[in-house]
């Protein structure tokens, strides 16, 4: 029981951990940097802090404008949430309960963003080549490594204990 105590405080303090980066991340963008303000920033010939607000899902599908629209993804997010802290509380592996801790907490932080601003912000613009990504944050990055180290972890060979071997019956 204390192995799985253990484990499931990782995949919490993970999603702390998460949770708190991405909120200090979006107050520096909008208050230290003023990036609302400025538009945006050339870091490096591939990246640019560039500010969006992303009133949808992720990678701004689904984008409603209504007061209800923000509310519902919100609430549709906390119930997410609620499921993983479900999976969190029963695995037994560290495997399982960081990556679910980051989802969890780049969940967190993108409806902290709904419930506070009505919208997502969306800071980090990769690029190179002519081909541009979406915008996105640190919450969003956290929610797609740990949804990568979830399939990685289930295509994995030798991931779950063998069935015990039973002895034949000879009679």
């Amino acid at each position: 029981m204390v192995a799985r105590r253990s484990v499931a405080l990782t995949g919490l303090l993970t999603a702390i951990i998460v949770l708190a980066a991405d909120q200090a991340s979006k107050w520096w963008i909008l208050h230290g940097l003023h990036l609302e303000q400025v538009g945006q920033i050339v870091l490096l010939p591939v990246l640019n802090f560039t500010m969006v607000w992303n009133r949808g899902v992720t990678f701004g599908l689904l984008t409603g404008d209504s007061t209800g629209a923000h509310l519902a993804l919100a609430v549709f997010a906390l119930i997410v949430v609620v499921v993983l802290g479900v999976w969190l509380a029963r695995t037994t592996r560290l495997a399982i309960s960081i990556p679910v801790g980051a989802i969890a907490g780049g969940a967190l932080g993108n409806v902290a963003d709904r419930l506070h601003y009505g919208a997502v912000v969306d800071f980090i613009q990769a690029h190179a080549f002519g081909y541009s990504w979406y915008v996105f944050n640190v919450a969003d990055a956290a929610i797609v490594c740990g949804v990568a180290a979830l399939i990685i972890d289930n295509l994995l060979p030798g991931r779950s204990e063998p069935a015990p071997v039973r002895a034949k019956n000879r009679g």
